[in-house]
């Protein structure tokens, strides 16, 4: 929940939730000169689905079972976050490859997709000289970069919290909303039952560490039942991720999902088989039958305005449209955030 108070006429705006979608939602209203409160369930920020993210900002692979909106939005992401964080983004593009007998997936994923160059065995080798000679064709989106989301996170959060932002942790779900203009709804996990269209969407995920394997750039490995990707996190350090089960459930990852992430792994490179698991993850982001993030709703106190931001859309909703909402992704917040709430001039 986050409280953005805008100088002698707005009063704080209550923003419910510090995963990526609220700080983003913070950062840019503090950055508008209002005057910022963030309460948070959790005892941390990102301490919901945010803190198991892969951190992938690749708006064109994703556009293989997702809207265009996500391709004319997604690709300014890049440059959001290397405005807002300068150093974190790292812009070595994605590779996309399969077993020999998957091989036909690649070509199913390219027409699905766009900007991508066709590689074969030598010139993966050469993006990948650990990958050399272990798969016969790739696809490369060089546009794409990545991140690291804990890095990210806690960067927004001592950034915001050196701009004046306070932080309220550990508040309780209806954190008071009374004596405020505006309120931003930007609440994960914790809203599934409570809002109507809103359910849960199991995410594993696993962190292993070798120095036997290195990697610049995040891949993919087409795989014909869940989308699988390896992400370098530097130092030896690879997130393994992630099924997508429709559940509510947020305990351990199951011993299926943990068989098929190292499967995946060990596919990519055998070195993986020797790797020392770090820790194991789960996380249950919010998923909407519309893709998207910000949209009015009614609130007890009158005349307070309402915003909620959720994140994402179920694949098959490729329509882009559902419901009498308008739908905005992450990418969309900073303009969102521009038209509704004006930088005040310096008095």
């Amino acid at each position: 929940m986050e409280r953005l108070r805008q100088p002698e006429s707005d009063h704080a705006c209550p923003d419910q939730g510090a995963g990526v979608a609220g700080l983003t939602v913070a950062h840019e209203l503090a950055v508008k000169g209002m005057e910022v409160t963030v309460a948070e369930v959790a005892t941390q920020p990102g301490g919901g689905a945010s803190w198991f993210a892969g951190g992938m900002l690749a708006p064109w692979c994703e556009r293989e079972s997702a809207p265009e909106a996500v391709v004319s939005l997604g690709r300014k992401s890049a440059d959001w976050w290397d405005a807002a964080l300068p150093g974190l983004v790292v812009r070595k593009g994605t590779l996309v490859v399969a077993p020999p007998r998957d091989t036909a997936e690649l070509t199913r994923f390219a027409a699905r997709t766009s900007a991508f160059d066709w590689l074969d065995g030598e010139e993966i080798g050469g993006l990948e000289p650990d990958l050399d000679g272990r798969f016969r064709k790739a696809l490369f989106f060089r546009n794409e970069a990545h991140l690291d989301p804990r890095r990210a996170i806690s960067g927004l959060f001592d950034k915001l919290a050196a701009m004046g932002v306070a932080f309220h942790f550990g508040a309780a779900p209806d954190f008071p909303g009374a004596g405020f203009d505006h309120f931003v709804d930007c609440t994960g996990a914790s809203a599934i039952g409570q809002t109507a269209d809103l359910r849960g969407v199991r995410g594993e995920m696993l962190m292993l560490e070798t120095p036997e394997v290195t990697l610049s750039r995040p891949v993919r490995l087409l795989h014909p039942r869940i989308p699988l990707y390896i992400v370098p996190r530097g130092n030896g350090r690879f997130m393994v991720g992630a099924t997508m089960i429709e559940s509510d459930d947020s305990g351990p990852i199951s011993a299926r999902s943990l068989m098929e992430l190292l499967n995946a792994a060990y596919a990519l490179h055998p070195a993986f088989g020797e790797a020392r698991g770090r820790n194991r993850g789960r996380g249950s982001p919010c998923f909407s039958r519309q893709p998207a993030a910000l949209r009015k709703r009614r609130r007890d106190h009158p005349g307070q305005r309402v915003l909620s931001a959720r994140l994402s859309a179920r694949a098959s909703d490729r329509d882009g449209r559902r419901g009498p909402y308008e739908h905005f992704t992450h990418s969309e917040i900073p303009t969102t955030i521009h038209s509704l709430f004006p930088k005040r001039p310096a008095v």
